[in-house]
């Protein structure tokens, strides 16, 4: 994206002269509009207006410290202007890098919930519903990361979210108990890139990660009794224009009691993408999810699928995206209406 517009420190007001070079910076706004139309197809009846459009502007200061650190923040607006996240960044030079992130986005594990090549958006994420159940982690609560620098082609990720389930906390403030019956969130991933001096394994990479959350066993009965465990490892691998990849992912949600109470999700993932020049691409993309219940012989384990085709085409700031989209069993529901098929045309500006 281009910058719309940078304004420095000094320049907002003659009478900030004399702030620190430490407080000095610089503030940039992105933004774009995305507009579709998508036609469903499968078990779907007439849903209405098939016309969508979302608008998005990002807020992105950065700074300088005496000492040589350096500090990023991102405030993310979504449709209609409404607030979505913030996050801040600071690169410690050697020491790694510190994030401070209001939940809304992805740290730890949750930013490795589908890692797959892809030409435009993930298999589950291009109009058509799917309520596939992936790993999140710390990611959608208001979480402290720590990224260790790169030694030997590893990469370490710590993430901390203090009370799971709580995001968008303001300053100088606290969130409370959590109702939910949630405590303590902890992630550690660690990204693995062995070019072992080769150029053939230089697109190579692994990642593995896990997340543990605290579950208290006293509250209300219906809540998760035992803690909750997530899991995520794959590899990816980029060789000239193709990039292949594949996944599993699991989640175990600590429930124990209960005839249709969910006792684990099994995930497995692999896509592939072409770069045909540097403005196309194409790509392939399957998702499969496996339900299973803590009472098996009431409930039987269901399985969905998803699969999308995609290609998309860049001019300049603008982007043409196209994708075929299938699910069987959405929702983990095995009736008729739960199989589904979506057509989705994309045109996303960007400024």
């Amino acid at each position: 994206m281009n910058k719309l517009t940078k304004v420095g420190c000094s320049a907002l007001c003659g009478s900030l002269a004399a702030i620190s070079a430490a407080n000095a910076g610089d503030l940039t706004v992105t933004g774009g509009v995305d507009m579709s139309w998508i036609s469903l197809g499968g078990g779907s009846s007439d849903t209405g207006n098939p016309i969508g459009m979302g608008s998005n502007l990002t807020f992105k200061g950065s700074g300088e410290l005496d000492n040589g650190w350096t500090f990023a923040l991102t405030v993310a607006h979504l449709n209609g202007s409404a607030y979505s996240s913030t996050a801040l960044d600071i690169t410690m030079g050697g020491l790694g890098k510190l994030n401070i992130n209001q939940g809304d986005s992805g740290n730890g594990i949750d930013a490795f919930d589908d890692k797959m090549p892809t030409a435009w958006e993930e298999t589950w994420g291009t109009g058509v519903g799917t309520g596939v159940q992936l790993v999140s982690g710390v990611g959608t609560s208001m979480n402290v990361q720590y990224t260790t620098p790169k030694i030997a082609g590893i990469t370490i990720s710590l993430a901390h979210a203090p009370n799971a389930g709580v995001a968008d906390t303001a300053d100088v403030s606290y969130s409370g108990v959590d109702a939910g019956g949630t405590g303590k969130a902890y992630d550690a991933v660690v990204s693995l890139n062995p070019t072992m001096g080769t150029d053939v394994l230089s697109g190579l990479n692994m990642f593995v990660g896990a997340s543990y959350t605290e579950t208290y066993k006293s509250h209300a009965a219906g809540n998760q009794d035992d803690n909750r465990y997530e899991g995520v490892a794959g590899i990816t691998l980029d060789l000239g224009p193709i990039s292949i990849g594949g996944a599993r992912s699991g989640i175990l949600t600590g429930k124990s009691v209960g005839t249709t109470d969910v006792d684990y999700y099994r995930n497995n993932m692999y896509g592939i993408a072409f770069n045909i020049n540097d403005d196309l691409s194409v790509s392939y993309g399957k998702h499969e999810s496996e339900q299973n219940f803590v009472n098996p012989g009431k409930k039987e384990a269901v399985s969905m699928d998803i699969s999308s085709w995609q290609i998309a085409y860049s001019i300049g700031g603008a982007s043409i995206r196209i994708a075929d989209s299938k699910v069987d069993n959405k929702s983990y529901q095995t009736t008729a209406q739960y199989d589904q098929d979506a057509r989705t045309i994309s045109l996303s500006l960007a400024f």
